[in-house]
């Protein structure tokens, strides 16, 4: 398989920490592709028209995108997926931690943007702030809860915004006034998937 990848993208390394979970690391080959939301890739896009990544190619050239697609995909693999739970209330708790981990990336994503444009707004950035604020609460309200939920999904999305604060947002401290999800993330942040799949600034 193919995954157009960088190693800095929180959404292609929450696709890696699942490849890695499931053990099919070595059967993905990364190609390195640089998709800048002001410059569409032409190359990305004959296997995506939106010109983003993650996108997975698969051996017989069918295309698989985005993150929570490609991420249960690979989870179907082995025909027994163990991220990914079959009891419909397990699922849906694992899919809404999914899609609040996700949610989270993009907005923090979408206000590194916005603060490196030329005259940021203070209003997206004003809005951006409170909407991070409630997910942190909201996540540390949680952070029980996860901890005694088998490892899955949800799980994996919420780790990787969390260490993407870390990574864009170093000079934030976002572990002081939420100290039940600090916790849950140290534990996170200790799986050898997680340590292998680190981010990296490279331009």
């Amino acid at each position: 398989m193919k995954l157009h990848w960088s190693p800095r993208s929180p959404f292609v390394r929450k696709v890696m920490v699942v490849a890695h979970e499931l053990g099919l690391a070595d059967r993905i080959t990364c190609v390195r592709t640089v998709a800048a939301s002001t410059k569409p890739h032409a190359g990305l896009m004959r296997d995506n028209p939106l010109s983003k990544i993650p996108t997975l190619v698969l051996d017989d050239g069918t295309v698989v995108y985005d993150s929570p697609v490609i991420c249960e995909y690979l989870d179907g693999l082995s025909g027994a997926p163990r991220l990914h739970p079959m009891a419909p209330k397990a699922r849906l708790a694992a899919l809404r931690r999914q899609a609040l981990g996700d949610g989270l990336l993009d907005l923090l994503v979408l206000l590194r943007d916005e603060r490196l444009r030329a005259n940021p707004s203070d209003a997206h950035q004003a809005s951006a702030a409170v909407r991070k604020a409630a997910v942190l609460k909201s996540l540390d309200e949680d952070a029980a809860a996860l901890t005694a939920t088998p490892f899955g999904i949800g799980h994996v999305a919420i780790g990787c915004a969390l260490s993407y604060l870390d990574f864009r947002y170093a000079d934030e401290d976002w572990r002081t006034p939420h100290p039940r999800i600090a916790a849950w993330h140290a534990a996170f942040a200790a799986r050898p998937s997680v340590r292998a799949t680190a981010p990296v600034d490279d331009s």
